[in-house]
């Protein structure tokens, strides 16, 4: 309990602000054209991945554990999105830059957790890739409806219970330095460094969580990656390797858009400027969740044949409603 009432016991007056004060870029005028970016790139990230839920909803060939994890990842990303840009219009476009400390706490949730779930499915999709290339006899034991989604469901609860351990550490600080926000939500590093009492635990899970949520899935990725890479130099021929690999191509596209600009975030922490902080993780919030869905209606044969036959079967349901009405 002391962890939760480091303000109690001593002469410190504990302050929950009822409010706080979403700041924005710093000094850099005219960036309202930036947030009416963000909202061209979230119109396109619901239309994208609205499309592939229904694709996979619809076809029944891709009912299959791969697309467990793909349809997942699009719900992810219209569920992230949606938590985020719609409050970042309304903030800065019309002005509501006063936040309630409730609201605030939910808004950081959402995004967080959606942020942390993005990062878990490429390691689904990334062991999906492993098994099917390295253990392709055994795939169809190895990787199961259940064992996917018992894979997901873990990674949802264990991303779900990490951010409401986050959100309820910050319940405990008493914020007097400043109720102003320098980012374009609200951002755990930037609330509890404004922080009176004892903010060391909160410290310590702004160091760890990077680390769990971001460094390990990444390296976990890159590992099989390596893993693959030298199974099929060893076993396989160029033409069947470059084969193999092409499957790879989607996934490999969607952690490099993802990773690069968070890790950049993350790793430097305090030492990056808000300006580039809000930059780099407003883009890594809005920038994949567009380019997915269109990374893999572009570069998976699965999803480009399914939509073709979606096509077909809309275009010959049209001719012949024309032709019973005429």
């Amino acid at each position: 309990m002391e962890l939760f009432n480091s303000a109690l016991g001593r002469n410190i007056t504990f302050v929950r602000p009822a409010y706080f004060i979403i700041n924005g870029f710093i000094d850099l005028p005219n960036m309202n054209y930036y947030y009416i970016f963000l909202f061209f790139l979230y119109i396109i990230s619901v239309l994208g991945n609205t499309a592939v839920m229904v694709i996979i909803y619809l076809d029944h060939n891709l009912r299959t554990p791969k697309y467990v994890a793909v349809f997942n990842l699009a719900f992810v990303d219209l569920l992230g999105s949606t938590a985020l840009v719609p409050k970042v219009i309304d903030i800065f476009l019309f002005n509501h830059k006063l936040i309630p400390y409730n609201d605030c706490l939910t808004f950081l949730f959402f995004c967080y957790t959606c942020l942390s779930m993005q990062s878990f499915n490429l390691v689904a999709l990334s062991y999906d890739r492993l098994v099917a290339i390295i253990f392709p006899l055994h795939y169809q034991v190895k990787v199961t409806y259940r064992s996917m989604f018992s894979l997901i469901a873990s990674f949802w609860i264990f991303a779900t219970i990490a951010v409401l351990i986050a959100v309820g550490l910050l319940t405990r600080l008493s914020i007097c330095k400043s109720l102003v926000i320098n980012s374009y939500f609200c951002d755990h590093g930037q609330i509890y460094r404004l922080a009176c009492n004892d903010n060391f635990p909160n410290d310590v899970i702004g160091l760890f969580y990077p680390v769990v949520i971001f460094w390990l899935p990444l390296v976990f990725i890159l590992l099989s990656y390596l893993y693959i890479s030298y199974t099929l130099v060893k076993v396989a021929t160029f033409q069947q390797g470059i084969k193999a690999f092409k499957t790879c191509i989607a996934h490999l596209s969607l952690v490099v858009v993802y990773f690069t600009p968070l890790l950049i975030t993350f790793t430097l922490m305090e030492k990056i400027h808000p300006n580039n902080r809000i930059i780099n993780l407003s883009l890594t919030s809005v920038l994949p969740p567009m380019l997915n869905p269109i990374i893999y209606v572009l570069q998976t044969q699965e999803i480009k044949m399914s939509m073709k036959k979606l096509f077909k079967i809309l275009f010959k349901s049209k001719i012949f409603k024309i032709s019973t009405t005429m």
